[in-house]
C-alpha cells in the first residue's frame, strides 16, 4: 500500500559510479566524487523490531516446512535415500533452527547500524545493505515521483518506506524503516523541491 506525495516530468538518465568492494555506489555522471561518510540521520529504532518480526516469521514456516518434509521422508521411508539419510532426517527440523537463528537475531541489528539517509545540497544521501552495502545519491532535481509505503506490520509499528523514483531505476532510491512523520515529512519535503527546481529550469 502506498500514498504517491508527487509526481514531475521526465528527467535525464542517472548513471552507475564506482564504489569499494563489497559496496556499490549510484550517482549522476558530471558530479565531484563524495567520500563515503555515514549519511547524517538514522532510521527509526523500531525497524530492528520490525526486521526482528519478520525474520522470526520466516525462521518459523521454514522450519515448519522442513518438520513436515522430514515426517513425510520418515513415514514414507524414500527408498532412493541412502539409508543413513533415512535414519537421521529428524535432524533437518534442529540443522535449519540452528542455520537461522543466529542470522535472524544477529540480521536485524546489523541492518539498523547500516542503514543510514540524509537531505543535503538538495541531492538525498542513503546507505542500506546488510552483508553487502549499497550507497546512493539521487539529485532532488531528477525525481519523477516520491512515494511513502507501509506494510502491515509497518503500520502496526509506526513506520514507513519512502520510495524515490527517477527516469533510471539506477538512480533510484528506496529508504526503510522511517516514523511515519518523519517519512511524511520527506516525502511532501522533497516533492515540493523537486517542482520548484524543476520550475526554476523552465
Amino acid at each position: 500500500m502506498s500514498d504517491r506525495a508527487d509526481e514531475h516530468s521526465p528527467a535525464p538518465e542517472e548513471a552507475t559510479a564506482a564504489g569499494r568492494p563489497g559496496e556499490r555506489r549510484r550517482g549522476t555522471p558530471g558530479r565531484a566524487r563524495v567520500s563515503l561518510r555515514a549519511p547524517a540521520n538514522p532510521i527509526s529504532r523500531k525497524a530492528v523490531t520490525l526486521w526482528l518480526t519478520e525474520g522470526i516469521l520466516w525462521s518459523l514456516l521454514l522450519v515448519g516446512g522442513s518438520f513436515l518434509l522430514a515426517r513425510w521422508i520418515d513415514e514414507g521411508r524414500w527408498s532412493w535415500l541412502p539409508g543413513w539419510a533415512l535414519d537421521n532426517i529428524w535432524w533437518l527440523p534442529w540443522l535449519m533452527v540452528l542455520l537461522l537463528v543466529p542470522g535472524t537475531l544477529i540480521e536485524p541489528f546489523w541492518r539498523y547500524a547500516v542503514h543510514r539517509w540524509e537531505l543535503s545540497e538538495d541531492v538525498v544521501y542513503a546507505r542500506s545493505g546488510w552483508l553487502s552495502r549499497e550507497w546512493v545519491f539521487v539529485p532532488v532535481s531528477r525525481i519523477q515521483t516520491v512515494d511513502k509505503a507501509q506494510g502491515w506490520f509497518e503500520r502496526m509499528l509506526g513506520l514507513a518506506t519512502v520510495e524515490i523514483r527517477t527516469a533510471s531505476h539506477a538512480g533510484s532510491s528506496t529508504i526503510k524503516g522511517l516514523d511515519y512523520a518523519v517519512a511524511a515529512e520527506l516525502a511532501e519535503g522533497l516533492a515540493r523541491r523537486a517542482e520548484e527546481l524543476r520550475d526554476d529550469a523552465t
